[in-house]
């Protein structure tokens, strides 16, 4: 766009390497005529990735950039590198998009929340939502919890980590607090499990629950969408569940991050396809019930 400046912006986070957040970006904003240019910021050779997290920052921002999303495991300490939140990011105590004024300032949101909620509403916007389980209270946990209680229907929102603390954190705004030995009896009356831990990305293989505590009047949800078809959801598929994967979530919360980096609305449908461009590259597709 004539007369636009360059916009720079970044991911922090760690095992950030396969993400398709760069192309996802930069594929929407050429056609929004923006000169876009999509960083990555790998936490991955640092010893502590979380307390490196505020000296990369402050590199991002003496570099000129506009602004940086970030990922795991730095969403909730990125809060406190933040001089004003957004209603969402302050209710969470977790910041996935930070947006640099032209006086240095940086302003923290959370584009989870929404991007988690209309990912469901377009895959399991027909389940039941009385009783959800949240396996992890982490920032995409959290972000999981409060769309549940407050967006989605949910009247208890059952909430497991394996630091007690944590779930009692979050359980102190929104629903009650579990720990991972209560999993085999929540989910047989739960209605749906929204999965929220590292386990089961590239980086971290694996499942984060016995499978066979899976059944068919169960729904399932992941976060994780590297990969897309996550050990939890071939578990859930191969007993019954409906299922959501993270495809949903993540193009969601890029549409709300690129509008807030560049002040243009992007095309969110477009957006949709540009994804599914990408996970087809690799033989996959997210729109799946």
């Amino acid at each position: 766009m004539i007369g636009q400046p360059d916009i720079r912006v970044a991911l922090i986070g760690a095992g950030i390497a396969a993400s398709l957040t760069p192309a996802l970006h930069e594929r929407e904003a050429e056609l929004l005529d923006l000169d876009y240019t999509y960083e990555l910021l790998d936490l991955d050779d640092e010893d502590d990735p979380v307390a490196a997290f505020g000296p990369l920052l402050d590199r991002a921002r003496a570099d000129g950039l506009r602004g940086v999303n970030v990922t795991h495991p730095c969403k909730q300490v990125a809060a406190a590198h933040c001089d004003v939140l957004s209603r969402e990011a302050a209710a969470l105590g977790a910041v996935n998009t930070i947006v640099f004024a032209d006086d240095g300032r940086a302003a923290g949101h959370n584009t989870d929340w929404p991007g988690f909620v209309e990912g469901f509403r377009r895959g399991l916007g027909d389940v039941p939502t009385g009783h959800v389980v949240v396996l992890g209270a982490g920032g995409a946990g959290s972000a999981a919890a409060h769309a549940a209680a407050r967006d989605l229907g949910a009247r208890r929102v059952s909430i497991v980590d394996a630091d007690a603390e944590r779930a009692a954190d979050l359980a102190r705004d929104v629903g009650e607090a579990a720990t991972p030995d209560d999993v085999p009896g929540l989910l047989t009356v739960a209605d749906g499990l929204v999965h929220a831990t590292p386990t089961g990305m590239a980086a971290h293989p694996g499942i984060a629950l016995d499978p066979d505590l899976l059944h068919p009047g169960l729904w399932v949800a992941e976060v994780v969408y590297r990969p897309l078809h996550t050990p939890l959801l071939e578990a859930a598929r191969e007993r019954g569940c409906r299922t959501l994967d993270g495809g949903g979530m993540a193009v969601f919360q890029a549409v709300h991050a690129l509008r807030l980096f560049t002040g243009v609305v992007p095309d969110a449908e477009r957006m949709l396809e540009h994804f599914d461009e990408l996970v087809a590259e690799e033989g996959a597709s997210w729109r799946r019930a």
